[in-house]
């Protein structure tokens, strides 16, 4: 399975925010779309970075809570791990494993394509998993 399959199956909708968009409205923004992390953008298809709840919970413990008013580029992670929509997800596990990060963009010529977070794999390597064990059970029971 390719990152392809979990873009096409859960939707290619990324929602984002510009740089200069307080923390305050992130979290608005994170809380409204039930999601964890955003992908910063100027202009909506193109990665700027990336931005996370635990990015914001890390400098209101470390900058206090006037952190809320300042823009997201003062949090935001700008050196993003993107991949491509043609990688396996197994190949997409390891990265997000090795790199200790939740949310990857998928990007195509340079344009945003979609989001993949680790539970996304996780739910598609559980579906994965049991399609397999009901092949070996129909055929166990033949």
């Amino acid at each position: 399975m390719r990152i392809s399959d979990v873009v096409r199956r859960k939707g290619a909708e990324v929602v984002t925010v510009k740089p200069d968009e307080s923390v305050e409205r992130l979290l608005a923004i994170l809380a409204e779309h039930r999601i964890g992390a955003l992908v910063v953008s100027e202009d909506g298809e193109t990665v700027g970075g990336i931005v996370s709840e635990r990015d914001v919970v890390r400098h209101l413990h470390r900058d206090g809570p006037e952190i809320l008013q300042a823009p997201v580029s003062r949090i935001m992670t700008a050196d993003v791990r993107t991949c491509g929509p043609d990688i396996p997800i197994e190949e997409l596990a390891r990265t997000m494993t090795e790199h200790r990060i939740r949310h990857v963009p998928v990007v195509v010529d340079g344009r945003l394509h979609g989001i993949v977070s680790i539970g996304d794999v996780v739910k598609h390597r559980i579906a994965e998993l049991q399609a397999e064990r009901d092949q070996l059970v129909g055929y166990i029971q033949q």
